[in-house]
């Protein structure tokens, strides 16, 4: 019988938090007021930032099992719900349907350029932020938008350019099964439907980032497998690490909510594992502690462990 390792270092004692929302910010450009959420520890000082993304149809409310977790350890996480919401609804012949990739960047930049007010929203947080520190973090689609954050170039599929969109303020970036490059890598549904993964330039990001992937992966979207999703690593430049989930399928055993009906793999250990290695990391690449990203890749070296972790 197969012993497996599954236990990571999760750092300090998790800690009460609070969480404010809606807080609404205006938005008369995208047609929608922008609705943001804030989760945050009740103790702690000059803590960091996650900005975090939703996948295709989600909403503010999503991924609760990764921002609880990361809140109660020391982090202020935001999240906006994006246009593809499915609480909007947005047909596809909608005027703003080629454009959501963009709009969903614009969200991100409108926080960022909010933070003092979000701050100030949630009772006993304001003087508590770190702003110079700020990560940037999604899955799947959003996984996409954070990456276009720190420098993933996204051709527009009505002007033909690839515009630099990404933002100095972020210091490095989180990708959770997200996409890999355009082209012949996609299916013709892929092509069609979706047209913002038409063509992807990952060799423009530098900044530090963290890829996930689960290695049975099988999207619909790509004629490539779930080696797909591991672009954002292997594709990009500088400082970057790969955790790969071992039979993680798109929701990674689970992260998109404590009961998401959409997880085609339910299993909390590979949440754990996720939650562990994604928690390490932010403590690593925020200056926190390295203690525990040091120890989280000598237990990914143990055949027996639930993920394997690659770094470059």
């Amino acid at each position: 019988m197969t012993t497996y390792q599954t236990t990571c270092p999760t750092g300090p004692a998790p800690t009460p938090t609070v969480t404010v929302k809606p807080i609404v910010l205006p938005a008369p450009q995208r047609g929608q007021d922008l609705h943001v959420r804030v989760s945050a520890p009740l103790t702690g000082t000059r803590l960091p930032i996650v900005l975090f993304a939703h996948g295709f149809g989600s909403d503010l409310d999503g991924y609760a099992p990764l921002v609880d977790h990361w809140a109660s350890h020391g982090f202020v996480v935001v999240q906006a719900t994006h246009l593809d919401s499915k609480r909007f609804a947005i047909a596809a012949d909608d005027s703003r349907w080629p454009h959501l990739w963009r709009y969903r960047v614009q969200d991100m930049k409108r926080i960022l350029d909010e933070l003092k007010a979000l701050e100030a929203s949630v009772p006993g947080l304001s003087g508590r932020v770190d702003h110079s520190r700020i990560v940037a973090a999604g899955h799947s689609f959003g996984g996409q938008t954070a990456g276009i954050l720190v420098g993933l170039r996204v051709t527009d599929p009505q002007t033909g350019t690839a515009d630099d969109l990404s933002d100095s303020r972020v210091m490095a970036s989180i990708q959770l099964a997200t996409a890999g490059k355009g082209g012949d890598e996609l299916t013709p549904f892929a092509h069609e439907s979706l047209p913002w993964l038409r063509d992807q330039d990952f060799s423009h990001i530098t900044a530090p980032g963290l890829v996930v992937a689960g290695d049975k992966d099988d999207l619909p979207l790509t004629t490539r497998g779930p080696a797909w999703t591991t672009a954002p690593y292997t594709l990009s430049r500088g400082n970057k690490s790969l955790l790969t989930v071992f039979g993680g399928e798109h929701f990674l055993g689970g992260i998109s909510g404590y009961r998401a009906a959409e997880t085609t793999d339910e299993d909390s250990s590979r949440v754990a594992l996720v939650q562990q290695v994604t928690l390490a990391y932010l403590r690593h690449i925020t200056g926190i502690d390295d203690t525990d990203w040091q120890m989280v890749r000598s237990v990914l070296a143990d055949a027996r462990a639930l993920g394997r972790l690659d770094t470059k």
